[in-house]
């Protein structure tokens, strides 16, 4: 039974929905429920004349680069929300929510799986795609990022004290803030710029549903932050703030070593400069949605990625685009506060 002194944070499982403490959780979950969509209903009949006619070699190897980290990507999210947040968010409400973020992460990995099957025919590319943590050295990289935050609270089975409530927010940060609002949507920004050049209308259409899927991930994750913030604000000190920091700084210069692998072969219209701008302004972003001042200053230096209409592509693409079951009216903001 919860006191009126409970915090989001304490140990235990609170089993009691009414009265809801946090209803914005339920929201949350409510919304996802409507935002139902299939890997079935992505189509990529098109890509595959692409990559046999369109793409060069240096867009090829962005490609296969890409595919290499989506394979791993999100069975890394889907470890972390498991065996470290679940049982340490103390609502039912939102464990709902957290319910459903995993059944979501799920879709994502068939999406991925689908996409490598499609796209790496060949039997020895697919295997070494799913072991690219171990032979790709700027995917091992990311891994080795998000491992060193996941394994801090490996095996925590209750956070009692003010040291461990902060390693807590620490790895949720870094979940919402590098892990999936960073190298998720560097991931994004490749996407899309072979969308605004007419390429690889599947793996677009499908990238649509997983961005907004990410965005309400990142909304959830940052509402559980502010959350704790507003219970337990002595937990928000300098010394969280320099870290959080540091983690962001990190995470770029990690997915930079990524850049410099994907962009290696000199793709037209990218290049690791913007790269790195764009990074850096995608940074500022989580910091403003985390509540704290701007970091590096940088500007979106990729129009692309001002508006994206998550929903439908319909008119872009010109062919029918299948919406979410239960539609979401109107359009996305790239730097909307999700």
């Amino acid at each position: 039974m919860n006191t009126p002194t409970s915090h989001l944070l304490d140990p235990g499982f609170d089993l009691t929905l009414r009265p809801m403490r946090y209803p914005q959780f339920y929201e949350m979950y409510r919304d996802a429920i409507r935002n139902t969509w299939t890997v079935e209903e992505v189509d990529f009949s098109l890509d595959v004349n692409d990559l046999k006619h369109k793409l060069g070699p240096a867009e090829r190897h962005l490609i296969e680069r890409l595919v290499a980290f989506f394979a791993t990507g999100d069975s890394i999210v889907s470890n972390n929300l498991v065996l470290n947040l679940y049982q340490h968010i103390n609502a039912p409400e939102a464990r709902m929510y957290l319910s459903r973020q995993l059944y979501e992460e799920a879709l994502h990995v068939q999406f991925y799986l689908t996409l490598l099957d499609t796209y790496l025919p060949d039997q020895n590319a697919r295997a070494k795609a799913f072991d690219a943590i171990e032979n790709i050295p700027s995917i091992r990289a990311k891994a080795a990022f998000c491992f060193k935050w996941i394994d801090s609270l490996q095996g925590l089975k209750r956070i009692e004290t003010r040291e461990q409530r902060r390693q807590f927010l620490l790895n949720l940060i870094c979940f919402a803030a590098c892990i999936e609002g960073l190298f998720f949507f560097a991931a994004f920004a490749y996407v899309y710029y072979l969308r605004s050049r007419g390429l690889l209308h599947g793996l677009a259409a499908g990238t649509n549903w997983v961005f907004r899927d990410e965005s309400c991930h990142m909304a959830f994750a940052f509402e559980v932050i502010s959350t704790a913030r507003k219970e337990e604000p002595e937990l928000f000190d300098e010394e969280l703030g320099r870290e959080v920091v540091r983690m962001l700084e990190e995470a770029v210069e990690c997915e930079m070593q990524f850049a410099d692998d994907v962009l290696s072969g000199g793709v037209a219209g990218l290049s690791t400069r913007d790269m790195r701008q764009y990074l850096q302004y995608c940074a500022d972003q989580r910091l403003a949605q985390l509540g704290m001042p701007r970091h590096f200053g940088s500007t979106n230096p990729f129009g692309f990625m001002d508006l994206q209409d998550v929903q439908e592509v319909t008119n872009f693409f010109e062919r029918r685009v299948s919406a979410y079951q239960v539609g979401v009216q109107g359009e996305v903001a790239f730097d909307a506060a999700f």
